[in-house]
């Protein structure tokens, strides 16, 4: 595997910003760590970070390389602050940033696939909030949606907002807008909608959320897969379950 920082202008956020880049390379003499990979552009996932973390802490917590590379899988790592992966009006344009800047950054900069069938999106907590926001609004987009440990019920946290998130993001309510996963539930057609996957820990105090979550997606008649057993938000939680979401991936052989 290669891993790369790739540091970058974004017109849509008018700063510089980052992301880590796993990207499959076939070897045949490494010791201790296999690696694949063919001539076709590899399928992508891009792998979205929670609240108090960076485009580097996948890498630096979990062997988030490691497992890719034995599926020849490019893994994007998008910087994206504090920002809850949407517009703000003090935080900028983040949305716009991760579904329509950053997918042409990666494809004019590296070598993946851009077909819906090669092309996923997981996160946990904020990032988890993220990827299923991006695999509801982007269902064209994305052939799968996994979140770890998510935040999920945006007008919650919002009305709570514990870590002072959302008096920095908006001050107009989210819940039944485009921004509450639950109201998106109601606009995506099952059979046009990506997969899903959800799972959290039971000591989790996210949990109640990520059960009504998906129980309302299935109730919609929505591909979900989940699970709820031991762990809580801490990253031995999270470097063992995205382990189980590279698996559950519906990647296509090659």
């Amino acid at each position: 595997m290669a891993l790369l920082r790739c540091d970058f202008f974004s017109d849509a956020l008018r700063l510089s910003t980052s992301m880590q880049v796993v990207l499959p390379q076939p070897v045949y003499s490494q010791i201790g760590m296999g690696g694949s990979g063919g001539d076709e552009p590899p399928p992508v996932l891009y792998l979205l970070h929670g609240l108090s973390d960076d485009c580097t802490t996948w890498t630096r917590r979990t062997s988030i390389e490691r497992y890719a590379s034995e599926l020849g899988l490019a893994v994007v790592m998008p910087q994206v602050a504090r920002s809850f992966y949407l517009d703000g009006a003090h935080t900028g344009a983040y949305w716009e940033f991760l579904s329509a800047e950053l997918p042409a950054v990666v494809q004019r900069f590296f070598r993946v696939s851009h077909a819906r069938e090669d092309t996923f999106v997981a996160g946990l907590s904020m990032g988890g909030y993220g990827a299923l926001l991006s695999g509801l609004r982007q269902p064209e987009r994305f052939a799968a949606a996994a979140s770890l440990s998510g935040a999920l019920d945006a007008a919650e946290l919002q009305r709570e907002d514990v870590h002072g998130v959302f008096s920095h993001v908006t001050d107009a309510p989210l819940g039944g807008t485009s921004a509450d996963l639950f109201a998106l539930l109601d606009s995506v057609e099952p059979a046009t909608a990506p997969q899903l996957y959800v799972r959290c820990g039971t000591e989790d105090g996210l949990v109640g959320s990520n059960r009504r979550f998906a129980a309302a997606a299935r109730e919609r008649g929505l591909d979900v897969t989940d699970g709820f057993d031991p762990g809580a938000h801490t990253w031995d939680y999270w470097d063992r379950t995205v382990q189980d979401v590279l698996a559950w991936l519906p990647l296509r052989t090659r």
